[in-house]
């Protein structure tokens, strides 16, 4: 548990970032700060991607039970592992902390707040925010540590 403090941070800066957004930026207001790249105040009522985001309203309630689910199974799962598995902790409490800012925004605002869009000529990547980052780079160590053999993770546990 001792890498719940990454969680905190996790969400400290995925707040304090949303907050600030939302206090520069009118909603689908839109500063380029490079040629592939701008800060975007958006909201998103449904998951990755949009996914739902067009239904009446329980997907709500739907992806906040999702985050909350999450978060204990991998809070749980985070305990039971040893303190020396240091790779698969912080994935794990990379991916809290952002289910957890998402968490809040669906919980306080009705939606997820996002702003961050990078784009190629006139296609753009769903817009995201910090939360999502932090999930995405949890889960992508999942799945790398997934790939060690065990001969790795041993190493890896032992701090070698």
């Amino acid at each position: 548990m001792r890498w719940l403090w990454l969680a905190v941070l996790v969400v400290i800066l995925d707040l304090g970032s949303k907050q600030w957004v939302m206090t520069h930026f009118a909603l689908y207001e839109s500063i380029s700060l490079i040629p592939f790249f701008n800060m975007t105040y958006a909201q998103n009522y449904g998951a990755a991607f949009s996914f739902l985001a067009d239904k009446s309203g329980w997907q709500r309630w739907f992806f906040a039970g999702i985050a909350i689910g999450i978060s204990v199974i991998l809070m749980v799962m985070m305990y039971r592992s040893t303190a020396k598995q240091r790779l698969i902790n912080c994935a794990y409490a990379l991916i809290i902390g952002g289910a957890l800012g998402n968490l809040f925004d669906r919980l306080v605002h009705g939606a997820v707040n996002d702003f961050i869009d990078f784009y190629v000529n006139n296609w753009h990547f769903p817009t995201f925010n910090l939360a999502d980052v932090a999930i995405c780079i949890g889960a992508a160590l999942v799945i790398f540590e997934g790939f060690l053999s065990p001969a790795d993770k041993t190493a890896i546990d032992k701090g070698e």
